[in-house]
């Protein structure tokens, strides 16, 4: 293929180590684990996986918060089995691809510890974000992406810190070059140790607005939106190039930027297609598209996204951006409900047909597809019955936050919302089979098997030619076959764009085209495609082609030349 990137052409696999496989009886997975289960990866066909932080940390936030970047969280693990899992993955061809982060670091990091020693004559205060009180409190009004303010104060040196996540998770000052190159030495040795790239955690925070001003603050809100003043910041641009330059510029990597905030004008800065700062970048526009009308209850919500604000965006993306940067595609991640749940049908009628239809509309796109644990199997949102059900500190904290204190929204409604949006959706315990806790532990696990368990995993998966698991690994094995895939134009069908059912696309690549067609709901609809006589299914999830008849959670792709 023509100047094809190998991550242009690759598959994804994501692991939430915790969650994954527990090989050491402790209730928690561990890298052991995800080594005994490289073979079940490597069968499904993807070419890379990207870990959630291995790294030591005090685990306040799911292990973003780091407190030394050079060596591996006990729970999963020693060095030595980091280095025997990058070998054994290299043996399977599977790439390792690691999490980056770097706005933040935990509060019991060496780095912090000095910082907040004393106030002068002290190297380590400027790699942290310290500012004096204003008029007795915050020195200004943003609010933590976990609730509260972002402001801690610390009586030793009687200053505030910045945080944008947890308190355990003040913010590095990237202005300050000792920080960008105490980051960068840490990448390459990563780099030494074999590793295939970095997947980097809200890069797009990294620059801070010059004098910190106050962020808008919605109605009702207790805090001011920071997120609407930290994204894309003035240097954001200039720390990843630099970052190129000194790091990923010496590796044939594969690099993603999660980029809240990002817009299709600034993914074509930070990815590109002239490799000057990341190879592509994650966007959050369609998992915003379901928030609560409420803006000050932000994502938690219950209620459907529509199809037609979804297919806007995705088209968007995907027309705007080609030959100009790349896409990565995905419904689901570890801070995302699962997408099955989400965005199809979860009921046991439709499961599977829903699972099929949103992988295969995702994987026909252009960009480089992510996989998720248990996506491949269609795992669903689980039941959370009480507040105690939840170890999400986003989840507890936001129920605390708008049903305690600002009294925004009753309890029972709240727990609604947690149970449709709640990140602890995607980390319950990988499904592996039908036994104890579902394979994933002889030890009861730190989060609640997803009771479906035995109606849905791995083993029965695998085995059954029908599955949601072999159905991935078909379109796996064709973004691997055919090039059109990775290099052809889209373009949403003619009418389309205001149908409330389907979602019909095309692709073009040369004298080559394909035809996408997906129903997102549980009704059965009539549509007719003028589609040439020399068309070839090459994928649905029926075992049948009732042609202009498109049945509940339908895909179909066709394929002909012209």
């Amino acid at each position: 293929m023509e100047n094809v990137k190998w991550w242009q052409n690759a598959v994804v696999y994501q692991i939430y180590p915790k969650s994954f496989q527990d090989s050491n009886h402790d209730g928690i997975g561990d890298l052991q684990g995800i080594i005994q289960r490289l073979d079940y990866i490597k069968q499904l066909g993807v070419d890379v996986i990207w870990l959630n932080p291995i790294y030591k940390t005090m685990d306040v936030d799911g292990g973003y918060d780091i407190s030394d970047y050079q060596a591996i969280n006990p729970n999963f693990g020693t060095m030595a089995d980091f280095d025997e899992l990058v070998q054994q993955a290299h043996q399977r061809d599977l790439k390792i691809v690691m999490d980056l982060v770097v706005n933040h670091t935990s509060d019991q990091h060496d780095w912090f510890k000095k910082s907040r020693a004393t106030k002068t004559d002290n190297a380590f205060r400027d790699y942290y974000i310290w500012r004096d009180p204003v008029n007795g409190h915050e020195p200004n009004n943003w609010g933590s992406m976990f609730s509260g303010p972002a402001w801690q104060y610390d009586p030793q040196t009687k200053q505030y810190y910045l945080h944008l996540f947890a308190k355990e998770q003040p913010d590095l000052n990237w202005d300050n070059p000792h920080v960008r190159h105490s980051v960068f030495d840490m990448m390459n040795w990563w780099a030494a140790k074999g590793i295939d790239g970095f997947r980097m955690d809200v890069i797009s925070m990294i620059s801070k607005p010059k004098g910190l001003p106050n962020a808008p603050q919605t109605k009702g809100a207790l805090y001011g939106d920071a997120s609407a003043v930290v994204v894309n910041g003035p240097h954001v641009h200039d720390y990843l190039r630099e970052m190129n330059q000194q790091v990923l510029s010496k590796y044939d990597w594969m690099t993603v930027g999660e980029t809240a905030g990002v817009t299709v004008s600034e993914a074509q800065k930070y990815a590109n297609l002239n490799h000057s700062e990341l190879n592509m970048v994650f966007q959050f526009e369609h998992m915003g598209l379901d928030g609560n009308p409420n803006p000050a209850l932000g994502k938690w919500n219950d209620q459907p996204v529509a199809l037609k604000d979804l297919r806007a965006n995705l088209s968007k993306w995907q027309s705007t951006l080609h030959g100009k940067a790349w896409n990565s595609l995905y419904w689901n991640n570890h801070d995302q409900p699962r997408c099955v749940s989400r965005f199809g049908n979860d009921r046991p009628e439709y499961r599977v047909y829903a699972a099929k239809m949103l992988a295969a509309l995702l994987h026909f796109m252009q960009g480089t597809p992510y996989i998720y644990q248990g996506e491949e199997l269609g795992m669903t949102n689980t039941v959370f019955h009480s507040l105690d059900d939840f170890r999400d500190l986003e989840s507890i904290n936001a129920y605390h936050e708008l049903v305690d204190q600002a009294k925004l929204v009753d309890g029972p409604t709240m727990l609604r919302y947690l149970n449709a949006r709640s990140r602890d959706n995607a980390r319950t315990p990988m499904q592996w089979n039908d036994q104890k806790n579902a394979g994933f532990s002889d030890h009861e696990p730190w989060l609640a098997v997803n009771p479906n368990y035995p109606e849905i995993n791995a083993a029965q998966e695998v085995a059954d030619p029908q599955s949601v698991f072999n159905f991935y690994r078909r379109l796996i094995q064709l973004r691997h076959d055919l090039p059109i895939i990775t290099l052809g134009d889209y373009q949403l069908v003619a009418g389309n764009e205001t149908d409330t059912a389907i979602f019909a696309y095309q692709r073009h690549y040369q004298n080559q085209n394909l035809q996408i067609i997906a129903n997102f709901t549980a009704e059965t609809v009539s549509r007719h495609y003028e589609l040439p006589t020399n068309k070839q299914l090459l994928i649905q999830n029926y075992a049948d082609d009732m042609g202009d008849t498109i049945r509940p959670y339908e895909v179909k792709v066709y394929q002909y030349e012209s």
